[in-house]
C-alpha cells in the first residue's frame, strides 16, 4: 500500500503545476522566470538528496569494511559519458515544461492538461512507428476511447472548434509530443545508475537548457527573492522533486502499469483545481471526458489483468 500511495503522491504532485504556474502569470512573471526557478530549486534539492545519499552510503560503507574505498567506487560508477547521456535525456523535460507553460497563456489550464495528455497516444504511435509495429486490438481500442474522452474533455461538443486558440492548442500538443519522448527516452539511458543520481544530472541538463534560452536574469537583477521565489519553490518541490523521488521508491515494487493507472491521477486533479482554484468552467460533459481519458490510460493494464487470470484459471471440460 506505500508504494502504491508513493507514486499516487507523485502523479497529484504533478497534477498541482499548472495552477501555480497560472498564478504566477498573473503576477507578471514571464516563462523563463517561472521554468528557470523551478528548475534551480529542483537542481539544489535534488543535489541535496544525492549528497545526503552518498553520506548515508558511506557510513554504511566504512561500517562493512572500514577501508574508506567509498569515494574513490562511486566516482568510477559513473563516467562523464554517462554523465552527458543523462544530461541530455534531460532536456526533454525541461522543453515539455517551456512549451505546456507557454500553452497555458493561450488556453485554459483544463484544456493544457488535457492536451498534454495526449502523450498516451502519441507515445503508441511513435513506438509503432519506429518499430514498424502495428498496435494490437486492445490498443486500438484505448486510443479510440482516449480521443472520444478528449473530445468531450475539451469542449469539442460543446463549443466547436472556432472558440479554440489554436498557438495554444499546438503548444500543448507539442508538450504531449516532447514529454512522449522522454518517455521513450529517459528510461534508457543508464538504467542501473542510482535514481536519486540520474535524477540530479538529468534535472542538470534540463537547467542548462532553459538557461541557454531564457538567461537567467533573475539570479541577479532581485526579481528572485520577490513572489518568484515561492512560486518556484512550490514549482520545484512538486515539479521537479518529489514527484521522481516518490515514483523511484514506488514504482520498482508496483510495476509499469499500475504506475500508469495511478499516475493518471494527475488529469481529474488538475481539472479539479482549475474549476476551483482558478474558477474555470468545467461542465458535466467535460468531466464525463476525463473520466473516458483515465478510462482509457487504464485499459491496456485492465487487458493484461485480466489476460493473465484466464492463463492461471483455464477453462476445463467440467466447467463448460
Amino acid at each position: 500500500m506505500k508504494y502504491l500511495l508513493s507514486v499516487l503522491l507523485g502523479a497529484i504532485s504533478y497534477g498541482i503545476l499548472s495552477t501555480i504556474v497560472v498564478k504566477a502569470y498573473g503576477k507578471g512573471y514571464g516563462l523563463g522566470e517561472v521554468v528557470g526557478s523551478q528548475l534551480l530549486v529542483g537542481f539544489i534539492l535534488v543535489w541535496s538528496l544525492v549528497l545526503f545519499t552518498k553520506l548515508r552510503e558511506k557510513r554504511n560503507k566504512k561500517s562493512v569494511d572500514g577501508k574508506g574505498k567509498f569515494a574513490v567506487e562511486m566516482k568510477a560508477s559513473l563516467t562523464w559519458k554517462q554523465r552527458f547521456y543523462l544530461m541530455a535525456a534531460g532536456t526533454p523535460t525541461a522543453i515539455t515544461g517551456l512549451l505546456y507553460y507557454e500553452s497555458l497563456r493561450y488556453i485554459s489550464n483544463s484544456l493544457a492538461i488535457i492536451l498534454l495528455f495526449q502523450f498516451t497516444w502519441i507515445g503508441v504511435l511513435i513506438h509503432a512507428i519506429s518499430h514498424r509495429k502495428r498496435p494490437d486490438g486492445i490498443m486500438l481500442l484505448t486510443l479510440a476511447v482516449l480521443l472520444g474522452g478528449t473530445m468531450l474533455a475539451a469542449g469539442i461538443m460543446e463549443q466547436g472548434l472556432s472558440n479554440f486558440n489554436w498557438i495554444g492548442v499546438a503548444f500543448g500538443l507539442a508538450s504531449a509530443v516532447s514529454y512522449s519522448l522522454f518517455i521513450l527516452i529517459s528510461g534508457r539511458v543508464v538504467p542501473s545508475v542510482h535514481p536519486a543520481y540520474r535524477s540530479g544530472w538529468m534535472i542538470t541538463g534540463g537547467m542548462l537548457c532553459v538557461f541557454i534560452l531564457f538567461p537567467p536574469t533573475f539570479l541577479i537583477n532581485g526579481v528572485l527573492w520577490g513572489d518568484l521565489l515561492l512560486f518556484g519553490f512550490m514549482l520545484g518541490m512538486f515539479g521537479a522533486f518529489l514527484p521522481p523521488v516518490l515514483f523511484a521508491i514506488g514504482v520498482p515494487h508496483i510495476g509499469e502499469g499500475m504506475t500508469g493507472i495511478l499516475g493518471a491521477s494527475e488529469l481529474p486533479v488538475a481539472v479539479m483545481l482549475s474549476a476551483v482554484v482558478l474558477h474555470e468552467h468545467v461542465s458535466v460533459l467535460q468531466w464525463m471526458g476525463v473520466v473516458l481519458v483515465i478510462l482509457g490510460v487504464m485499459l491496456p493494464e485492465l487487458a493484461k489483468r485480466i489476460n493473465r487470470t484466464n492463463r492461471s484459471y483455464p477453462l476445463t471440460k467440467l466447467d463448460v
